[in-house]
Order: C-alpha cells, then sequence, then structure tokens
C-alpha cells in the first residue's frame, strides 16, 4: 500500500490520492483538482531525446511507464516488458474482438471518476475475464509444488 502526501492544495496531510496529469501535483479530492487546474503551469517538459536517454530509450520511443509513476508509486510499476507481452497474447486479442469490451475500455479511458467506474465493470464477467487474461499475462500464477505420481 503506497503511503498518502499532503494535499498541495487544500493542505489535508496523508489525504492526497491523486496527481496531477500535467505538473505531478499532489491532491486529494475533485473540488481540489478543479481549484489545481485553475492555477496549473506544467512542469518544463524536457525534449524527447532527453527523456529516452534518462531512461535508455530511443527518442522514437512512446511514452514508458517511468513517465507517468514517481518513486513512490515504483512497487507499482509492471515493467514494460511485461506490458509488451500484453500486445502478444493472442487470448488478449481474442476477448478485445468483442464491441461491448471495447465499448467498457473506451468508456473507462474517458471517465472522470476512473476507480468507481472500475469498480462498477468489476461486476461485468466479460471485464472481469479481461482483467484476470490481463493479470495471468503480466504476473503469472507461480507453480505449485506438486508431488509427481510415480
Amino acid at each position: 500500500m503506497r503511503a498518502a502526501r499532503r494535499c498541495g492544495v487544500c493542505g489535508a496531510d496523508g489525504a492526497a490520492k491523486y496527481r496531477c496529469p500535467r505538473c505531478a501535483a499532489a491532491y486529494c479530492s475533485v473540488p481540489c483538482c478543479k481549484a489545481h487546474r485553475e492555477r496549473c503551469a506544467p512542469q518544463r517538459e524536457p525534449p524527447a531525446e532527453e527523456r529516452a536517454a534518462q531512461r535508455g530509450l530511443s527518442a522514437d520511443s512512446a511514452w514508458s511507464v517511468a513517465d507517468i509513476l514517481t518513486e513512490e508509486d515504483e512497487q507499482d510499476r509492471v515493467p514494460l516488458q511485461k506490458l509488451r507481452l500484453l500486445g502478444e497474447s493472442e487470448e488478449l486479442r481474442g476477448l478485445l474482438l468483442n464491441p461491448h469490451l471495447r465499448q467498457l475500455l473506451l468508456t473507462i479511458d474517458q471517465a472522470e471518476d476512473k476507480s468507481s467506474l472500475m469498480k462498477k465493470y468489476m461486476q461485468e464477467p466479460l471485464f472481469v475475464e479481461f482483467a484476470d487474461c490481463c493479470l495471468r499475462i503480466v504476473e503469472p500464477p507461480e507453480k505449485e509444488n506438486v508431488i509427481p505420481e510415480l
């Protein structure tokens, strides 16, 4: 579990669960987000070549997980190699052919409150199947200690 930070808007200690995607400032609620958004000045973005060099990537690479995670979030990081496995999975590709699943994912992507929508969608069997498939790919279950039959 990650340690909560102080809200950069209202100052509530240990309440900031969210970060501004433009400047990475911590905030705790929708009202604080709105207040921050009115005065947000994004941090200077280093050139793509500089960011890529810092991460050991080529300049034409797309964003990496390092672009959105802070040091505090490192425990939640999924290595890029494992994320690439998602794109190689035939099972996952088969699931993504379902237009209903694609619509659910699009709705989540466009939602303001992604967390509550995710909780709602975790009641949908198709979405649970998708989430389980993704987890099996990036975190394969460990093999149990099984005694072979003689």
